[in-house]
């Protein structure tokens, strides 16, 4: 099943500006990594099948997953997502480089809202929508095992509950909120750049994210 959803995401052309933007951006590159072969296609999300925890960001970054070929990988949010879930015990080291890395993970599952990276990292709002049919997806393969889910940033979080029909809710740093199912939903400042740098977001606000998700994971294995 995953890898048939893999492959529809993949092979996915619903929107020409994106398709445009991460094939323009994987010919042209950056000088950094002007000698890599970029991935610049459609990622689809990466992990245990099994998972109970499931993270959700907005984007592959264009020089990130768009290089690397998987997501949350090569860049600054890759690194802080990476040694959150390693240090939680979601993940077997603590650095997520490049796609044949040997970075795994343990039952949890990432991906985010947007398959392609967008230009300045700004989706559309018709690409939200022609990209949630993937994302319903993804839900409907992890929904016997998950209990916990984490969205990264307010585009994230919105487009979760809209996805999951959820009504009232308020996106906030390290907000939780009971599900059906037992199961739990915390919203969190997304690890960019511009929260990182700032203040916005400090490790102590980010990992404690993670310790309260992994408190949830836990109890619901007992």
């Amino acid at each position: 099943m995953f890898d048939n959803f893999e492959t529809k995401v993949i092979e996915c052309k619903q929107c020409p500006r994106l398709i445009k933007y991460i094939n323009h951006v994987g010919q042209t590159k950056v000088k950094r990594f002007i000698n890599e072969n970029y991935w610049a296609k459609p990622l689809p999300g990466y992990g245990d099948s099994a998972a109970t925890l499931l993270i959700i960001g907005l984007a592959p970054a264009a020089h990130g997953g768009n290089r690397t070929g998987r997501i949350f990988t090569g860049d600054s949010s890759g690194d802080w997502l990476a040694k959150a879930l390693f240090e939680t015990g979601f993940a077997n080291q603590s650095t997520s480089i490049s796609k044949n890395d040997g970075y795994n993970l343990r039952n949890a599952y990432v991906t985010a809202i947007v398959k392609c990276a967008p230009p300045k990292n700004i989706p559309i709002p018709t690409e939200i929508t022609n990209c949630s049919q993937h994302m319903k997806t993804e839900l409907k393969l992890l929904e016997d095992h998950l209990k916990v889910i984490i969205t990264l940033g307010n585009i994230a979080f919105d487009s979760y509950c809209k996805i999951s029909g959820l009504k009232g809710l308020t996106f906030g740093h390290n907000l939780v909120y009971p599900l059906e199912g037992d199961k739990k939903l915390i919203s969190s400042y997304h690890p960019s750049k511009r929260n990182t740098n700032t203040g916005t977001l400090t490790w102590d606000m980010w990992i404690k994210v993670f310790r309260i998700a992994q408190s949830f994971v836990n109890a619901s294995q007992k």
